[in-house]
């Protein structure tokens, strides 16, 4: 395993990002990822029965309020290994929540949760940091929480295939991003990450693979040229 995959590094480069992520990814998205989160739950078919939904690698729980809207009556579970990260999330769920969300301490990797027990599995923006072994046991969690018949949906920034919306993107995520990075945190070093690992990551094509080979039913969906990309599916109910 790259040191840049271990999960410790990953924990601290996230603790080290948490004051400033929210701002500087709306700011640097242009609010594209507040559109890009709303059209990915928006994959999965609205309801209003009582039923369990888990967001995992949640950050700060920038998906909650479309989780509540699509969702009304459901039992909201946040999952996500980052002190920082969590902290902020915890503040929102008193804030915004009435602390109705369930947090969760864990590594979704290594994680508790009861087999067969969630309707829905969510995350935005947590999968560019595995490598291929890490996405392996992501699936094999995913169809293992999920109950049979139960949706997922998740989405993560990509590198474009057209070229030109490609360079474009890659001059700002490997310098606008880590530039307000500089501005906010006063240092761009943890910004820069998100490059490499968006650049590592390409697109879900790979990750929709493994989910494939998992056992599961899988959707690709692209988002803005590229520039976003995503899996959606369901497990299968026997």
């Amino acid at each position: 395993m790259s040191a840049n995959y271990d999960p410790q590094y990953i924990k601290e480069l996230f603790n080290g990002m948490s004051k400033t992520y929210e701002r500087v990814n709306f700011i640097t998205s242009f609010g594209f990822s507040i559109r890009w989160r709303r059209q990915f739950l928006n994959s999965i078919p609205r309801t209003n029965e009582k039923i369990e939904i888990i967001d995992l690698m949640t950050g700060m729980g920038e998906t909650w309020g479309g989780l509540r809207k699509n969702f009304p009556n459901s039992r909201i579970s946040a999952l996500d290994f980052s002190d920082g990260m969590l902290e902020y999330a915890n503040a929102k769920n008193r804030r915004s929540f009435r602390n109705e969300i369930q947090v969760i301490h864990e590594n979704v990797l290594e994680n508790r949760l009861e087999a067969n027990h969630y309707d829905i599995v969510i995350s935005a923006f947590g999968l560019k940091t595995f490598d291929r072994g890490q996405m392996e046991i992501l699936a094999q969690e995913t169809k293992r929480i999920l109950k049979p018949g139960g949706r997922y949906s998740y989405i993560e920034v990509s590198s474009p295939k057209n070229f030109l919306l490609y360079f474009l993107y890659k001059i700002h995520l490997k310098y606008v991003v880590p530039f307000f990075g500089r501005l906010i945190l006063g240092n761009p070093t943890q910004y820069k990450m998100l490059w490499k690992y968006t650049e590592s990551f390409q697109n879900s094509d790979s990750i929709a693979r493994i989910f494939e080979s998992a056992g599961l039913d899988v959707e690709r969906k692209t988002y803005f040229g590229g520039c976003a990309t995503g899996i959606t599916g369901r497990k299968a109910v026997a």
